[in-house]
């Protein structure tokens, strides 16, 4: 894994001139409930519990959607379990994860969390184009959810 991690961040880093990080973050495997507490947050036991409160059969169905999270705290990535990175849409989410471990590691600052996205979603796309695929092939990512998901306010 750290071959791929280190191409994946030279490639980062010529194709977006983000830094190179010192270190790989960690790289760990989650159910998809899992990464949503840390992607929203539910730390404690009563976040937690408001989260799972909040996840209705429709939001349950979503969250098998989410396929990873990093985690600043941790300085972690935090792939679905089943994940194997075996094709380009998979490795394209180990990608998306890795800007933003560059992101951290370079101390970036954005103006909301959603911003942050902006240059992760990027990079998956020219990642995926390079095996003719796109965010909307791969994952059904149109061009309204990228900028609804990009932007501040949503």
């Amino acid at each position: 894994m750290d071959a791929l991690l280190t191409a994946i961040m030279l490639w980062l880093s010529v194709n977006f001139q983000l830094p190179t990080a010192d270190q790989h973050p960690k790289i760990e495997y989650a159910a998809p409930l899992e990464i949503a507490v840390v992607r929203y947050g539910a730390i404690t036991p009563q976040a937690r519990s408001e989260l799972a409160a909040r996840l209705t059969p429709d939001a349950m169905a979503r969250l098998r959607e989410v396929m990873a999270v990093y985690d600043d705290q941790k300085d972690a990535i935090i792939l679905q379990e089943g994940w194997t990175g075996r094709t380009p849409a998979e490795l394209s989410i180990l990608v998306h994860e890795m800007v933003h471990h560059l992101q951290r590691a370079a101390g970036m600052i954005h103006e909301c969390p959603a911003a942050r996205e902006r240059l992760a979603y990027a990079a998956q796309e020219k990642w995926l184009g390079l095996f003719g695929e796109n965010l909307e092939s791969a994952f059904e990512i149109d061009e309204f959810t990228l900028k609804v998901s990009t932007t501040c306010g949503f």
